[in-house]
């Protein structure tokens, strides 16, 4: 099986396959053999159960879904990669070129960086895309570190999300920023 990978300095992000997810949910020695990864006891994160999973699955039998799924977060700081959480989208892009970002990391994996720059990273592969104009995500206000993770990769409060009590973040392409500043300097 090739898997589509994305690399950053302490991370290996792996986008979710049928496969792969096929393997999460026969247990935790399937999906460590399949992504050649120690996976920890304490797997999944919160947030993606059973259910979620068994989402993607039937999300990723459309190949136009790849990548636009999940990607499973490994740390490579170690003697093996480990796998410590999940990162990814609810889909592919809407009309309008937006689309919407998640993440959850285990728990001894938590403020040591490793969403914040699994979100960074993933959002700059949604940017690779010509239809990408916006990136977005929600969560709920006392949530302070996730907020931090959206902070640190440029996102802005945006107002009410799409669920009573939740906030919505968004960040915009970034190269629509430079053109706006420059027409803006050009006088336009």
């Amino acid at each position: 099986m090739t898997l589509n990978t994305l690399e950053t300095s302490r991370l290996t992000l792996v986008a979710a396959t049928s496969e792969l997810v096929a393997a999460d949910l026969e247990g935790r020695d399937s999906l460590a053999k399949a992504l050649r990864a120690e996976v920890p006891l304490n797997w999944p994160p919160d947030l993606y159960g059973r259910s979620a999973m068994e989402y993607a699955q039937r999300q990723l039998h459309d190949p136009a879904e790849q990548g636009w799924s999940f990607w499973y977060v490994l740390n490579k700081n170690g003697k093996k990669p480990m796998v410590c959480g999940i990162c990814g989208f609810k889909g592919r892009p809407d009309s309008e070129g937006s689309v919407e970002i998640g993440y959850s990391v285990i728990g001894q994996s938590q403020n040591a960086g490793i969403a914040t720059e699994a979100a960074g990273a993933l959002t700059g592969w949604a940017f690779g895309h010509h239809n990408v104009m916006e990136v977005k995500a929600e969560t709920l206000p006392h949530l302070r570190q996730s907020i931090r993770v959206l902070e640190k990769n440029g996102f802005h409060f945006r107002g009410p999300g799409s669920e009573h009590g939740v906030i919505r973040y968004a960040v915009g392409r970034p190269d629509q920023h430079s053109f706006t500043d420059r027409a803006r300097a050009d006088g336009f």
